[in-house]
Parts: C-alpha cells; sequence; structure tokens
C-alpha cells in the first residue's frame, strides 16, 4: 500500500491549526486557497517536490532600486531595462528590483499601495517588461506598513476591517526582551477613533507592525503575493519576516508561529504552476538565519548573512582563517534549499552575522578600518539599554580601498577578489548593482538626507554612467568587465551549480580554497583565491589533482600539472582550476 501526499488542504489545515488554533481551520484554508488562486486560477494537482531544477549554474542575480539609473527624461524603470539589456544579459539572469511601489520613508520600504507601482519610476507594464526578460525577484514587505498609508489612516478611524489591522502594545508591558535592529522607541502613541492607542514600531515610527494574530492580515498579503505573481515576479522575498509575530514578554523573533507562516507560503509556493522561490531576509546571527530553510519545508533560499563580514575581514586582515573556520562549519544546503550569496546590498554589511566568529578586537579593526575609508556605523538598540554595532555603512567597492595598514594600489584586484569567492561558493551569487559599477561612496546623499544607508544608494546620471563605461581605462569599466567575465564563465560550469559538492579546503591561510564537484561528478573545480597582498605558492599535492587529468585554470587560461612545480598566486589573484572547462 503506497503513502498518498496530502492534498494542499490538508497540509494548509494543519498549519492554519499552528497559527490560529481558535480560528475553523477548514474555512480559513478555503479563504487562503482562494486569496492564493482567486476566480479558479489553476493550480497543480500535486505539491512540487523538492529538488534543485529551481536553479542551476547559469543563475546570478542583480540587486537594484527601481531607480539607481536616472536622466531626468525618461521613466527609470526604462533606464534600468536598458542597463539590464545592454550591459547584463548574457552574463545575469535575474534581478531583485527593491520595493517598487509608492512610499513615504526608508527608500521605499515603509509601502502605502502594495497593488501600485511607484509612478515615479514607470508602471506594471514597465514591471512585466523586464519580468519578460529576467527573472525578477520583489519585496513582501509583511512586517510593516507606511503610517501615511491607506491601512494605518483606516485604523486611526476605527474602520472595519483595518481597525484591527496593527499591533498594539501598553508601555507598562514587559518590553525588555523585545529584540530590535534599531534605537527608535519601540511604541508609538496615536489618537484612534476608540482612543489612544500604541502602536508596535520595529523599525521607524513611520513603519508601524500589522497584526499578524488577525488571519484577515495573511489573507490580504497572499492575495498580494498573487498579484505579484500574476505581473511576472518568481522570487518573493520576505522582507523582515523574522519580526512578524510578537507575543509580549518574549523576544517576538523567530517565533513559533513565524514559521508556520513561512511553511504555509511554502506551501502554496509549492502547488503553484509558476515556479516560486521564496527567499527570507534575517539578518540575524548565523544559526537562526539557518533555521528558516526549516526541515525543506521553509524558504527555499536564505541569505547567507555571515559571508560579507567574514569576506570584509578577510580582505582587510590578509587572512582567510576566520572565513574558512566558518565555511568549514556551514552545512550544505538541503535538497531543495539553496544559498543566496552576496557581499553587498542596499542595506550595510551586517555585523551581528559575525557575533560568535569575530571576536571583539577583530570586530574593532574591522569598524575602525571601515571608518578610515569613509565609512559609517550604524548602531541598534540592546535588551539592557545599551548599544551594540548593527551594520557597517559603505559601498563594499570602497571598504576594499585598502587593509588594515590603511590604503594602497590594490583595490580593484581586491575587490574582484571578494567579489570571485562570492561567485564560487555553494549557493546563488547576487551582486548589488554598486558592486557591478564599482560605485564610490556617496557622502553628499549622506548629507542631504542625514541616512547612513545613503552613502551606498547612489543615483547615476544614465548619460554619465554610459560615457564612464565606454572608457575601457575608467575604474568603473574595469569592474564590470572582470566581474562580467568571472560570472560567464562560473555560468558554464556544472561544478558550480548551487546544490554541487562543495569540501573547504585546508591550506596557507591566506589563500581561501575549496573544492567543488558536478551533481554528476564529472567536473571538480578548485577554486583558490589569495586574500593577501603577498606572493603566495600553493603546491600542487595540497589539493589533491588527481594524475592523468588535464587541468586548466579558468580564469587565466593556464594549464596546471598535477606532478608540476607549485602554483603560483599573485596578489589577490584567484585561480579556478578544472579537469573540465564548460
Amino acid at each position: 500500500m503506497t503513502n498518498t501526499p496530502p492534498t494542499l488542504s490538508v497540509k494548509m489545515a494543519d498549519l492554519i491549526g499552528r497559527i490560529y488554533p481558535d480560528v475553523d481551520a477548514n474555512i480559513l484554508t478555503s479563504q487562503m486557497i482562494e486569496a492564493f488562486w482567486p476566480n479558479g486560477t489553476s493550480r497543480r494537482k500535486r505539491a512540487r517536490m523538492p529538488g534543485n531544477r529551481l536553479w542551476s549554474s547559469k543563475d546570478a542575480m542583480v540587486i537594484t532600486y527601481g531607480n539607481s539609473l536616472v536622466d531626468g527624461q525618461h521613466k527609470p524603470l526604462d533606464l534600468l531595462n536598458d542597463f539590464l539589456n545592454r550591459y547584463l544579459k548574457g552574463s545575469i539572469n535575474s534581478v531583485h528590483i527593491l520595493p517598487f511601489f509608492p512610499f513615504t520613508s526608508d527608500d521605499g520600504f515603509a509601502v502605502t499601495d502594495y497593488r501600485a507601482v511607484n509612478s515615479h519610476l514607470g508602471d506594471w507594464a514597465d514591471i512585466e517588461r523586464i519580468s519578460g526578460e529576467f527573472k525578477l525577484m520583489s519585496d513582501l514587505v509583511l512586517n510593516h506598513v507606511s503610517s501615511q498609508g491607506t491601512w494605518f489612516n483606516e485604523y486611526l478611524q476605527g474602520h472595519e476591517p483595518f481597525d484591527k489591522f496593527f499591533f498594539e502594545a501598553s508601555p507598562a508591558d514587559d518590553l525588555t526582551d523585545v529584540v530590535r535592529p534599531r534605537t527608535s522607541p519601540l511604541l508609538r502613541e496615536v489618537e484612534t477613533a476608540n482612543g489612544k492607542r500604541h502602536v508596535w514600531c520595529t523599525f521607524s515610527h513611520d513603519q508601524v507592525d500589522v497584526d499578524f494574530r488577525n488571519p484577515e492580515v495573511l489573507l490580504e498579503f497572499l492575495r498580494i503575493m498573487r498579484l505579484h505573481i500574476d505581473h511576472g515576479v518568481r522570487i518573493i522575498r520576505l522582507d523582515a519576516v523574522a519580526f512578524i509575530w510578537k507575543e509580549i514578554g518574549t523576544n517576538c523573533i523567530h517565533l513559533p508561529q513565524t514559521h508556520a507562516i513561512v511553511q504555509l507560503m511554502r506551501v502554496l509556493c509549492d502547488f503553484a504552476v509558476e515556479p516560486l522561490i521564496l527567499l527570507t531576509e534575517t539578518n540575524v546571527p548565523n544559526v537562526e538565519n539557518l533555521s528558516y530553510f526549516g526541515n525543506r519545508n521553509e524558504a527555499h533560499a536564505v541569505y547567507n548573512f555571515s559571508l560579507p563580514p567574514l569576506l570584509l575581514h578577510a580582505l582587510l586582515s590578509g587572512t582567510a582563517a576566520h572565513l574558512k573556520r566558518w565555511q568549514v562549519s556551514m552545512p550544505p544546503a538541503q535538497l531543495g534549499c539553496a544559498y543566496l550569496n552576496f557581499t553587498a546590498s542596499h542595506d550595510g554589511i551586517g555585523m551581528r552575522p559575525a557575533e560568535g566568529i569575530l571576536d571583539a578586537d577583530e570586530t574593532t579593526k574591522v569598524i575602525d578600518t571601515v571608518k578610515n575609508f569613509g565609512g559609517k556605523v550604524s548602531m541598534r538598540a540592546l535588551p539592557d539599554g545599551g548599544e551594540a554595532p548593527y551594520e557597517l555603512n559603505i559601498t563594499f567597492f570602497d571598504a576594499m580601498k585598502g587593509t588594515f595598514e590603511g590604503e594602497d594600489e590594490w583595490q580593484v584586484e581586491r575587490f574582484l577578489c571578494c567579489q570571485t569567492i562570492a561567485m564560487a561558493l555553494e549557493g546563488i551569487p547576487a551582486f548589488y548593482i554598486h558592486s557591478l559599477l564599482g560605485t564610490p561612496n556617496d557622502h553628499e546623499g549622506v548629507e542631504k538626507t542625514g541616512i547612513n544607508r545613503a552613502i551606498n544608494r547612489h543615483r547615476w546620471d544614465y548619460p554619465k554612467l554610459r560615457e564612464l563605461l565606454s572608457d575601457e581605462n575608467s575604474t568603473h569599466s574595469k569592474v564590470l568587465r572582470g566581474m562580467k567575465e568571472r560570472v560567464e564563465i562560473r555560468c558554464r560550469q556544472n561544478a558550480f551549480h548551487p546544490n554541487a559538492t562543495q569540501f573547504t579546503l585546508h591550506m596557507d591561510e591566506r589563500v581561501f580554497g575549496i573544492w567543488r564537484q558536478s551533481l554528476d561528478r564529472d567536473q571538480s573545480i578548485f577554486a583558490l583565491h589569495n586574500v593577501s597582498k603577498d606572493h603566495v605558492a600553493v603546491p600542487p599535492l595540497s589539493i589533491n589533482l588527481i594524475g592523468g587529468e588535464d587541468w586548466v585554470d579558468l580564469l587565466s587560461g593556464e594549464k596546471i600539472s598535477a606532478s608540476g612545480t607549485d602554483i603560483p598566486m599573485a596578489p589577490y589573484q584567484c585561480r579556478w582550476i578544472t579537469n573540465r572547462a564548460g
């Protein structure tokens, strides 16, 4: 007798029972199915089983704002579309357009209308034009909404159903254990039609947290998910998902109901006809971050949040010791799961994911060096009332100006080295647009906005950028050309499939080395990266090159002998040594 896989309704009802035990699970199941598949929209009869077919070595992503490129004449989304097709087509096949909805603050993350495209950027037709050429990721900003949007205004007036859409608390409540990434007051006092209330604001007083204890809130977000899917979105980023469920007296992060909601969304995605990927955004210590894989039943992908600060430390210190120790302890992603490897994003370089890996002295060295290179430090509030570094605000390109010893002439080489490591690791590589372009710190943006993160959110004048990129000797042209060359080589190698075998090599601490092997075991790649300004020699025996095979360095074209002399590595040089050139 064979076991019949659980139906959609059975899976949904089980999860709903864990999230909303006091609600009729069957009725709510029907409502959620209708919310995600309205008007008889077709769905799969059986869930898509966990596997490695949702991604391949050909996948690489660019992260960008909808208006990272402007010219004062054309719609920014049209300019972005031109940039993607003109410069990245054939190299990068996916794009994360950061919140492209109407908003009031936080550069898009205080959304006023989830169903509209910000008219300053373009419209849904522009989004669909991009999603027709590139795999598109959008943000589901589900923890909070703008205090100036329709939802909150309706709440203030006591109008149903929004009168129960926001999380309320009392200043008398015990909130000492609440974990937050900000130092602003947690509660905001407001006057409503029902009297004075204190609403919960994890991030800012313009970003008011919704109350997922009300099933209507989850239903509304499922409808929003469906709308975005219908416009071509295929990767859904669950922004700040760790904070969505609150219980007074707890730390209000990673609560069981939060994980159950992610599991519920995963079930819906697995039954969708469209090939959907759920990505959780949880900028927290490594073990907490990995918990969002669940048992292959939560996120398809998680950000590799520990990678940026550890890469930064490795290149600033000239030793890969901490990076290597962390990588050795990293489990391979489960079947049906993948890491999203990035070094920079629209936010800063998070320091929490390095907790327990870098000690206080090493962390201080990194912070001091970043400050010397023009960077900023943003703090978070601690339960005891103190503060701690939350993130470093600097473009990753300018973070590579030098080392702990100061600035030097190796910035471009050092930067390309750290990006090459991200390309080689198990997972899907993602590159912030300003990393692809070698953008320097935007100090003017910080001065104008008073926001540290503006240092890494430059708006390029597109004609000026194109002029710079046409000059082969410009730094921006050199960086983009170097990045594209390596991404294109990577995309052709089966051993760089996001789930291909990975083993961390033990060698000179100045060299970060990993061995990758394709799923069919046909191709091996020994990826070696010199993170120092020293000349280093690597004995072939230390990487176990198999005799009788023809080995070649994919990046230089040099033949490498399994029994020959030591392999030389120049400062910040990278080598991808393989037995089968893709």
